[in-house]
């Protein structure tokens, strides 16, 4: 059997967690995955372009267990009160094959961004780095705060978007979490001005420089999480010139992420050489680091592993009969087979309408 996550079932799991303690052992999980880097089977997420969005499956696999998610972005989806991102994903076992989870990754897939922006961060930004700017209010945004928060202990905000009613949606949102101070800004170079952390994290399919090379400050660290597929971007290229830049796998990154926008060569590091102590991330107090993440199916690997464990430790999901279990592994048509004393139809059937399917006859090919 297979175990089955849903909308119903991950909420349920994360009241009883908290989404902070949620997103804190995400990080833990991806931190621990990142560190086996060397261990995965890795390769770009493959993606099907339209004029409104893009559908995606990223998988990724180890010795023991293979994950894919699929995943949409559709910026106008909002105009028809749809989701502008949703995901679905499974965990599977490389020896037998078998789905081990079927689980829903779009508010999962939330969680495990904020969780590895803030891990990242943690690696990245100056040490007692407390407060934060956040571009953008929409879907992204309260998990990226709570994640921050829980991870490098950030307690002020300033939060700036172009929507009114985003901001104050985030704003009430947030409004009970103890110590968190919320500020809206009327501009994002307000929001900037001053912060140790800046997250762009905007939905616009578009080459948009939501930060530009004049509004950064020596020693900033900015995690540029809206750049997710070619053709769209938030920095200022010469901000990208100026500072050190991150990412999670390089070869997706240089189709997706903000650093489409430089030469093949423009040098980046990957993010688990520097959690491994491979490579160091900040040299100076001064530096100006980049975390260009587009979001890697290893995250998402981690975040199926934990979903697994903590459903079964909570005794939340339920069991699909997703893979037939035959008596005789050779006998698969035994789930189709006539049961006994049924009467035998033998094709053309009848149609829906209730009329017979005329075939039509045999052309004599000579």
């Amino acid at each position: 059997m297979t175990r089955y996550i849903d909308i119903h079932h991950i909420s349920t799991l994360v009241r009883i967690v908290g989404v902070e303690k949620l997103i804190f052992q995400l990080a833990q999980y991806i931190r621990d995955d990142f560190l086996r880097w060397p261990e995965f089977e890795k390769s770009p997420r493959t993606a099907n372009h339209s004029d409104v969005g893009v559908i995606e499956l990223m998988p990724v696999s180890d010795a023991n267990l293979f994950a894919f998610k699929y995943v949409n972005g559709h910026p106008q989806n909002a105009m028809w009160n749809k989701l502008t991102v949703m995901a679905f994903g499974a965990l599977a076992e490389v020896a037998t094959g078998y789905p081990v989870l079927l689980s829903e990754l779009t508010i999962t897939t939330a969680l495990r961004t904020a969780a590895t922006s803030a891990m990242a961060a943690k690696a990245l930004a100056r040490p007692m780095s407390r407060t934060m700017s956040v571009i953008g209010a929409g879907a992204q945004s309260e998990f990226q705060i709570l994640g921050f928060r829980a991870i490098l202990g950030i307690n002020e905000v300033r939060v700036y978007d172009i929507d009114q009613a985003a901001t104050e949606k985030l704003r009430r949102n947030l409004e009970h979490v103890p110590g968190l101070r919320i500020h809206r800004a009327l501009s994002a170079r307000a929001a900037v001005l001053g912060a140790d952390i800046v997250t762009t994290v905007t939905a616009d399919k578009t080459n948009a420089n939501i930060l530009s090379v004049d509004m950064i400050t020596p020693g900033m660290h900015i995690n540029a999480v809206g750049g997710d597929c070619p053709g769209k971007t938030e920095l200022d290229a010469n901000i990208l010139k100026y500072a050190r830049v991150f990412v999670e796998f390089e070869p997706q990154t240089r189709i997706e992420g903000d650093i489409q926008q430089m030469p093949a060569d423009f040098p980046v590091t990957e993010l688990w050489q520097v959690l491994s102590g491979r490579k160091i991330g900040r040299h100076h107090m001064s530096d100006v680091t980049v975390f260009d993440s587009v979001g890697f199916a290893l995250e998402d690997y981690s975040a199926l592993r934990l979903l697994n464990d903590l459903s079964i430790m909570h005794g939340i999901g339920t069991s699909l009969n997703l893979v037939p279990t035959p008596d005789d592994p050779k006998n698969l048509f035994q789930f189709v087979a006539p049961l006994p004393n049924a009467v035998h139809k033998s094709y053309p059937a009848e149609a829906p309408t209730g009329k017979s399917v005329t075939l039509p006859k045999p052309l004599l090919i000579l």
